[in-house]
């Protein structure tokens, strides 16, 4: 029976698995790195045993050093959460051979079925459609997709359309491997340009039992990284026998290793309703919560007591309704979802409606060492279209202030006709532009107008309490007041408590915190938070935030023209130019390695590059100039 709980994990994926263990009475151990000494899961744990170091590769990656954790602190189980070692046969073997239980599959089934090579051989001899690897690659194969054989997440993942691409995207693919993964190993496969990913939920006891508990459908991706990801399949539910078929494919595979735990089966269909297997997960799965509304079940407690022995019934309960998960993540989808870090000044989601399953809180430092989802929010219904509907409120109504997040995306795929009417594929952000903000131009004006207002009324405040005049105070008003967020310079005055020049818009209320005007005789909310060079305002329609530029900026921060800035802290892995190099528009300079995913650094002209000066291993933080680039010949 298992009575110490150690997750070899952390974020969102350890609290999960803490809140199901204290509902059986466990004890809980968390382990971290320096950089996550203060999160959240580490304060709810029982127990922490530190992780000198901050890279993946000295902590969470570390299976000597995880099986003295739960040595250390008395586990006598240890769960892998998922990501980092959770697919490692080696963990799994360790915390075996140091006496411990461990919650998952043998490590003989996940070798085999962890390598995305050796599980597509085994489930074809069980008579389960694959797509078939290609080695070599001509040019008659492509496009490839080059996939990382040790995980998943989109790490180690890159599409290649041109052969002369093929060696330095296998470098990059491989690079990311390894860093996320511990394993650089990858290989080719066809790329399907669209398509529907549909994964089956599998639970197995040491007795024999299989379950196909239900089936995912996870198309919306980005970067090959599933963002969106609901149960039922509405693939599924349109073509009839597919599931009957899913589910025997998925178990075929399963039984034909052994399997016990938790597992997924993921499949590529296309409309028509053939599948084709891609790779088994031995672990549970980041969007595991939508199995769990439709079917009642708790899934880490199935792990757990399939771990101490414990049978399934013969059959899982039948699916209810339908649920909708959404991945929150600190990125820029505008901006080629490039990873946003800094810290969460504010971190709040409405859930009364919804489940909010998070790694972060109000405070959180959204870091670079580590994955930049910050939530996964999930709603239930009875229908479809209400848990879009659900969800997408309790988004909107969301106020994350610190970090710009793809909040407003997810909100407008909720919201498409095109996802309402079950039309989504693999390539539904390809086809569809979404990365526009939820407030339109004239909206956040009007946001920015409330900014410099409650700023006022913040000043006013600050000046009573100090008894002094407000900053911008005359003794008689002849000029409008001036102030900048972000792009909007806001002219505004007030006179005897009515707005001037602003034609159909009045002021109904102005405090530091809340601003209430009027438009063409609508009333309208404006909640407004301030930190440091920042004001963040939340509407009904959605938020914005802007930046405060410095009233007396220091001289020494102004950079050359045609300086290309660090996005975000993180390790410049290579550099493709030298100071001098005529360089095109778009050409990749250097590439930065941040959140286990290595980014471009491209030129946005076509001149030279006068000035590199970083190399290969530097160390960089947000703002640090990378290289200079003059435009023209």
């Amino acid at each position: 029976m298992i009575r110490s709980l150690l997750v070899a994990n952390r974020g969102e994926i350890a609290r999960r698995v803490f809140r199901t263990a204290r509902t059986l009475g466990l004890t809980t151990v968390a382990v971290h790195s320096d950089p996550d000494a203060e999160s959240p899961h580490v304060i709810e744990a029982d127990t922490a045993v530190r992780l000198p170091g901050a890279a993946p590769s000295d902590t969470y990656l570390r299976a000597d050093l995880l099986v003295q954790a739960a040595l250390d602190a008395g586990a006598d189980a240890v769960h892998p959460g998922y990501g980092f070692l959770s697919e490692n046969a080696g963990f799994a073997r360790a915390v075996l051979d140091a006496g411990l239980t461990w919650v998952g599959p043998a490590p003989e089934v996940i070798e085999r079925m962890g390598s995305k090579i050796e599980s597509k051989r085994l489930v074809e001899a069980a008579g389960v459609p694959v797509l078939t690897a290609v080695d070599p690659v001509t040019e008659a194969d492509l496009p490839v997709l080059i996939k990382a054989s040790a995980g998943g997440g989109g790490r180690g993942m890159r599409v290649v359309r041109d052969l002369a691409d093929l060696d330095a995207e296998l470098a990059t693919a491989s690079s990311e491997a390894l860093s996320a993964f511990g394993d650089a190993t990858v290989f080719c496969e066809p790329y399907l340009e669209t398509g529907h990913h549909v994964e089956v939920q599998i639970m197995a006891d040491q007795h024999g039992t299989v379950w196909a508990v239900g089936e995912r459908e996870c198309s919306i991706q980005r970067r090959h990284q599933k963002v969106v990801e609901e149960a039922p399949s509405p693939l599924v539910e349109r073509i009839g026998g597919m599931r009957e078929r899913l589910f025997d494919a998925a178990k075929a595979a399963a039984k034909a290793v052994g399997y016990t735990g938790a597992g997924t089966v993921e499949f590529l269909a296309d409309d028509s309703g053939r599948f084709y297997f891609l790779e088994m997960n031995t672990r549970l799965q980041v969007e595991h919560p939508v199995t769990e509304m439709v079917t009642g079940l708790d899934l880490v407690h199935l792990q757990l007591t399939i771990a101490e022995g414990a049978r399934l019934p013969s059959e899982p309960p039948a699916s209810t309704g339908h649920a909708i998960e959404v991945r929150l993540y600190a990125e820029d989808p505008a901006n080629d979802w490039r990873p946003q870090t800094g810290t969460l000044h504010r971190f709040e989601i409405p859930t009364e409606d919804v489940r909010v399953d998070s790694g972060v809180e109000t405070g959180s430092v959204v870091g670079v060492h580590y994955d930049p989802m910050l939530a996964k929010v999930i709603a239930w219904a009875p229908n479809r279209t209400t848990a879009a509907r659900v969800l997408a409120g309790a988004l909107t109504r969301a106020r994350v202030h610190g970090v710009r997040t793809n909040r407003d995306l997810l909100v407008q795929v909720l919201r498409h006709d095109a996802f309402l009417a079950g039309d989504t594929d693999t390539a539904f952000l390809t086809r569809h532009d979404l990365t526009a903000p939820l407030l339109d131009p004239d909206a956040e004006a009007l946001a920015a107008l409330a900014a410099a207002l409650a700023d006022a009324a913040a000043n006013r405040a600050s000046a009573r309490v100090l008894g002094r005049l407000p900053s911008g105070w005359r003794n008689v008003a002849s000029q409008p007041q001036v102030k900048v967020f972000g792009e909007h310079e806001v002219h505004y005055r007030v006179d005897r408590g009515e707005l001037v020049g602003f034609d159909g818009v009045h002021l109904v209320e102005a405090r530091p915190d809340l601003v209430r005007l009027s438009v063409g005789g609508v009333r309208h909310s404006f909640a407004v938070a301030r930190a440091p060079g920042w004001s963040f305002v939340d509407t009904a329609a959605g938020s914005a935030a802007f930046e405060v530029p410095e009233r007396f900026p220091d001289p020494a921060t102004r950079v050359a023209a045609g300086s290309l800035l660090a996005p975000m802290p993180g390790t410049v892995v290579r550099v493709a130019v030298a100071a001098g190099d005529q360089v095109a528009a778009g050409q990749p300079l250097l590439w930065l390695e941040a959140m286990k995913m290595e980014h471009r650094v491209v030129s946005p002209v076509a001149g030279v590059v006068t000035e590199l000066p970083v190399a290969p291993g530097d160390q960089v933080d947000v703002g640090r100039v990378l290289a200079v680039v003059e435009e023209g010949s």
